[in-house]
């Protein structure tokens, strides 16, 4: 798939830049203007205007990253190169998974996915909610939040063991009749060669995958999640900034979407616990990020950065 366009390019990056900027903005403010009071109606405890109200939310957040996309069309010539969305689902139940490389990620992610499959959710720790106006917006959402107790706390407070699971489980409720995407950066933070070099990561382009994470949802969702999307994402020309994307300097994105089996033998288990398991468990992992390591060998090969 390429999709260019270039009707602001006449205009310096600076100004693209910032009437991105403000187009992003304009377009947060609204649709939270909307999304609050249907937010608060949801709270009326009648489940078919939950659900109604749910259906509404979710189109109201799709509607935001649809303006996204457009500011983005707007402001560069962007070449998105993607394939393997096209076996994904609306309707499907899904675990993601990519490699992190820029905050340009995500936007990329949602830019390519919107309404291919549901609305990508992430697992945020619990003090999040109280982030302004985005804070509000996740728990509208039903973006699951979580309370995770390290080893050491568990050990001072053995009476909470298995409380953050059973928390999220109750959280997960609701995507019994929602279709769903799940999503992890297994790395947990942006890919740098200076972080790669702090881990001594095996992998050439990738830091070390966390694999406590996805353990953690797949015993908190079961049976729900039914596939595993493995994304890989590469930049030609190097890892953009988020000022890259505003102001339309990003010349091409790779994406490659990958439809997995979750194994049945990894859900619903105790991978805190059960030390078998979680080496097991790891092991999995690992082999998804070296066939991604692999993967991203290739595409450095098949597309080498623009020359000066």
């Amino acid at each position: 798939m390429t999709e260019s366009s270039f009707m602001l390019s006449f205009l310096p990056a600076s100004i693209r830049g910032s009437l991105s900027a403000l187009l992003l903005v304009l377009n947060t403010v609204v649709c939270f203007s909307v999304l609050l009071p249907l937010a608060l109606i949801k709270l009326l405890p009648w489940p078919a205007l939950q659900k109604a109200c749910t259906v509404l939310l979710i189109r109201i957040a799709e509607f935001w990253i649809l303006c996204n996309s457009g500011w983005m069309k707007l402001a560069g010539r962007t070449e998105w190169d993607v394939s393997g969305h096209e076996q994904l689902a609306y309707d499907g139940w899904y675990l993601v998974i990519s490699n992190h490389q820029s905050w340009v990620d995500i936007l990329a992610l949602q830019h390519n996915l919107n309404r291919r499959m549901p609305m990508l959710k992430f697992f945020l720790k619990q003090e999040l909610i109280w982030v302004p106006i985005i804070g509000i917006c996740w728990w509208a959402l039903d973006f699951p939040f979580m309370k995770r107790y390290t080893k050491a706390y568990l050990d001072r407070h053995p009476e909470k063991a298995g409380q953050d699971v059973a928390a999220t489980r109750r959280a997960c409720e609701k995507f019994k009749t929602t279709p769903v995407a799940v999503f992890n950066f297994l790395e947990g933070t942006r890919f740098t060669q200076a972080k790669h070099d702090q881990q001594n990561s095996p992998f050439r382009y990738l830091l070390k995958p966390k694999s406590g994470g996805v353990a953690f949802v797949l015993d908190a969702m079961g049976t729900q999640l039914r596939s595993l999307v493995d994304i890989t994402i590469h930049y030609p020309d190097g890892n953009p900034t988020f000022w890259d994307l505003l102001s339309g300097r990003i010349r091409k994105v790779v994406m490659r979407c990958e439809l997995k089996p979750i194994p049945s033998q990894f859900l619903g288990r105790d991978y805190q616990n059960d030390e078998a398991f979680r080496s097991e468990f790891q092991g999995w992992i690992n082999s998804l990020w070296e066939e991604k390591d692999a993967q991203l060998e290739r595409l450095h090969m098949e597309y080498p950065p623009r020359q000066a």
